[in-house]
């Protein structure tokens, strides 16, 4: 028997009190019952954004988050940066244009962060642009984007949006939307949310409503206007993910329990003690300059596919990691720190990775990862 451990970047370990929670008899969806969990969520969610104002709920992936973001804010025509360094900001730059926008691309190299300095001229350039489009946090490279420093550029201008990708980021990482003038945050339930894939969220600001009103995009089912006239009556427009909605109240108030600033700091150690862990091994980080504390990306050593670890590490340890994508496809290894994890969790992670270099044919001091790991775990 090979007991299962997942440390992807989604999904990733639900709770088994959270799991017992929605496995209870189902409820109605129209009823007072559900009615006041649909209250509790609400609550629980403008916490965690840290936002007074609305945090729309919808029965997708992130990416229906994602897309309601374009299609309730963009008329055909506008123009929007999008920062594309890596899969989730090259979407941005695919919905909008599939939505008749006008994609107004910022590469960056993948593992880089991009410099605000370069979206502050492109909007001096051009006033017309109507929103810039980023990750928080890109989890197909494990880079931390400096979206304070962007939002101090973008709120100054009425007539453009800020629209972040914060789906491995919100519950992880300081991210205040009202204090910082983020207009748009998404996120999605399969990540630091300890749940399930099934659930987005989008916080939308007073600004943001603005460009909702004039935005003449048809869209139905994600129809952000809608959605918040009926979560007003603490209602859903549609049928809502029940027993995920369930799941999520039980979540909610696990992390109001524990408290914010204890969230972050616990999720930063398990980031820096697996960061540690990996260079005393000698390996290279792919985002050394600007990582995400939601998820490492590790560069494989040299003539080791990076495909073969994440396959010995499900086959003989059990443990689910991810690879890289694209161009970074068999360079690179992923491991996340979502999730219902405590740093316990983060020894056997590294030890798993030490003994599959080891069997892989890499020279690997076996214990030195894990000895730093537990060094930074013990003064967290």
């Amino acid at each position: 028997m090979i007991k299962k451990r997942i440390y992807s970047p989604g999904p990733v370990d639900v709770s088994p009190y959270t799991s017992l929670e929605m496995a209870k008899p189902i409820m109605h969806h129209r009823t007072k019952e559900f009615e006041a969990v649909v209250a509790d969520v609400v609550q629980g969610l403008k916490y965690v954004f840290q936002t007074e104002g609305d945090v729309l709920v919808f029965a997708s992936s992130g990416t229906g988050a994602m897309e309601g973001a374009v299609v309730n804010t963009l008329n055909p025509g506008d123009k929007a940066i999008c920062v594309v360094g890596g899969k989730f900001g090259e979407r941005w730059s695919q919905l909008v244009s599939r939505f008749g926008g006008v994609p107004v691309d910022i590469t960056v190299q993948w593992g880089q962060a991009v410099d605000p300095k370069v979206i502050a001229a492109k909007l001096d350039a051009d006033p017309s642009i109507k929103a810039v489009y980023l990750q928080a946090s890109e989890t197909s490279t494990g880079v931390a984007h400096p979206v304070k420093a962007v939002a101090d550029i973008v709120r100054k201008r009425k007539d453009t949006l800020l629209v972040v990708d914060g789906i491995t980021a919100v519950g992880v990482m300081n991210m205040p939307t009202d204090e910082w003038g983020l207009d748009i945050v998404v996120g999605g339930s399969q990540k630091a949310w300890r749940l399930p894939p099934g659930l987005a969220f989008a916080s939308v600001s007073a600004k943001a409503w603005g460009f909702v009103e004039r935005c003449k995009q048809p869209r139905y089912y994600f129809d952000w206007a809608k959605e918040k006239k009926n979560l007003a009556k603490n209602t859903t427009a549609y049928t809502p993910a029940v027993s995920l909605m369930v799941g999520l109240a039980q979540v909610l108030g696990e992390i109001r329990a524990e408290g914010l600033d204890s969230l972050f700091a616990r999720s930063a150690s398990y980031a820096q003690a697996f960061r540690a862990a990996m260079k005393a091994l000698g390996m290279d980080l792919f985002a050394p300059g600007s990582p995400s504390d939601s998820i490492t990306a590790v560069l494989a050593p040299e003539g080791i596919d990076s495909g073969a670890i994440v396959k010995h590490l499900a086959a003989k340890y059990g443990i689910t990691i991810a690879g890289g994508q694209d161009h970074a496809k068999g360079k690179i290894f992923r491991v996340s720190h979502m999730g219902y994890l405590d740093a316990l969790d983060m020894v056997p992670a590294v030890a798993a990775v030490e003994m599959t270099l080891k069997e892989l044919g890499h020279p690997v001091d076996l214990g030195a990862g894990v000895r730093a790991a537990q060094e930074v775990l013990v003064g967290a």
